[in-house]
């Protein structure tokens, strides 16, 4: 009769705890996730041998605390119940094999959340696994989210962008891997045995991204003294708005990857090359988002506006000065396109003011499209070094490198019977330095670009974190 009724209650407590974060099993998770953490090497191992390491006994006793919280949290989210036994699965192993190097795919392979996307739909996610742009090492990390699929996505992903691995997702609450500038959630970063064939989602945090955008480009119009027309600063004052403009943004850029006219030897293919390459692909992924939001603005899209600007600010204020110099690609576009907007009279910075030419914008960014496009095509035809050549002539022909840089010197003063990728040792780290308006505009919002740190939709403006609740 006692464990009829325990089980009731517990059936009870679930029932009225449908948000995982207000369960308190899930602050139990995240205790044991955090302490767990603390003792794992880079590549996510613990070291029971090492002087001052933690007792055999005592990392099993915090594994077996994550794995009853996960089995008593799992009901809440039962479209994720093979993913947590496999789970379950997983972490024994691990804690079998002496908690070597973790190894996660079975339970990478069981978690398909693009499989099945409903607007709202809770996940409850534990993996060993670093975080792009938060935490470089394999450490455990638990996040609570919530998939971002409204139908008016859903009808555009349908009829126009398909892209059936890609999730929207906001936080609920997370484990410190991610209070960190991290705004993805990708397979390729959890710890496995070997990588699968090929990956079947691919998920970026919209609410992160839109509240640190509202919060750097507020502070960057002040600064740059930029008047802006009264519905874009109303969408920048909106975090519904910039949230529904980065996840249309971020579904387009992700599947540009695959689509266009692309080189034999694919951008998407981890090689060696140099870093404005990248900076160029990644530019060519966003120009084509905001070509295709500025299609769908005249098809009467709402949020296509939006996305036009949430790439223009985006790209113009945070990119360029956000992160360290060193091989910096997605900094390089967004100098590249703020030189590309100088040069041909778009932008003007004058009297220490930032004008912007609100009905020339469209144009010429999506020229600046056409020219990568153009780029990419003829690169078809061409050997990888004539290739990364016509790149560097398209970049520097709108950003001046760096005086010492051999690459600006010509082919001549490469040594050209090495292969292509040893001749990326003389690129320079930072081949493209920041012009003088981004030196001092680096300096201005570099506190504000540091306060982003953890930042979600529930951030206060002065950068401290409110209840989700």
């Amino acid at each position: 009769m006692t464990e009829i009724l325990s089980s009731t209650l517990a059936s009870t407590d679930i029932r009225q705890a449908d948000r995982v974060v207000d369960h308190p099993a899930w602050r139990t998770l995240k205790d044991a996730v955090e302490t767990i953490r603390t003792w794992q090497a880079k590549d996510g191992s613990i070291d029971l041998a090492a002087d001052g390491g933690p007792p055999g006994a005592d990392v099993e006793l915090e594994v077996e605390r994550v794995i009853s919280a996960v089995r008593e949290l799992s009901p809440l989210v039962p479209h994720d119940a093979d993913y947590h036994r496999a789970l379950v699965v997983d972490l024994r192993r691990w804690a079998d094999g002496g908690f070597g190097v973790p190894d996660f795919l079975d339970s990478l392979l069981a978690f398909q959340p693009a499989a099945e996307r409903v607007d709202g739909r809770q996940h409850l996610v534990l993996f060993p696994m670093y975080t792009q742009n938060g935490n470089p090492d394999r450490d455990l990390e638990a996040v609570v989210l919530r998939v971002v699929w409204p139908e008016w996505l859903a009808e555009l992903e349908r009829t126009r962008y398909d892209n059936p691995l890609f999730l929207g997702i906001t936080f609920e609450d997370f484990t410190s891997g991610y209070d960190t500038h991290s705004a993805v959630l990708f397979p390729e970063t959890i710890a496995v045995r070997e990588a699968p064939e090929r990956f079947s989602w691919g998920a970026i945090f919209c609410d992160r991204e839109a509240a640190r955008f509202r919060r750097v480009t507020a502070a960057a119009v002040d600064i740059l003294r930029l008047d802006l027309p009264a519905d874009i600063r109303a969408m920048v004052d909106d975090q519904q708005r910039c949230q529904d403009a980065f996840v249309l943004w971020d579904m387009i850029h992700d599947r540009t990857h695959s689509h266009g006219d692309l080189p034999f030897d694919p951008f998407m293919i981890k090689q060696r090359q140099p870093f404005w390459m990248y900076g160029l692909e990644e530019l060519r992924c966003d120009l084509t988002a905001f070509k295709e939001a500025v299609k769908l603005q005249a098809d009467g899209v709402p949020q296509a506006r939006d996305v036009q600007y949430a790439i223009l600010f985006d790209r113009m204020f945070r990119f360029p000065v956000t992160g360290d110099r060193v091989r910096n690609y997605d900094g390089l576009g967004g100098q590249l396109l703020f030189a590309y907007l100088h040069r041909h009279d778009v932008v003007r910075w004058t009297d220490n003011t930032l004008h912007i030419d609100w009905d020339r914008a469209p144009q010429v960014t999506n020229q600046l499209c056409a020219e990568i496009e153009k780029l990419y095509r003829d690169g078809i035809d061409r050997p990888k070094l004539v290739h990364w050549f016509a790149a560097y002539d398209l970049v520097s022909g709108y950003l001046a490198p760096h005086p010492g840089s051999v690459w600006n010197k010509g082919p001549e003063a490469l040594d050209l019977t090495q292969p292509p990728r040893k001749l990326v040792d003389d690129v320079l780290p930072d081949e493209f330095p920041l012009s003088m308006f981004y030196e001092a505009l680096a300096k201005k919002l570099k506190g504000v670009i540091a306060s982003t740190k953890g930042i979600t939709a529930h951030s206060d403006s002065d950068g401290t974190e409110r209840s989700a609740a």
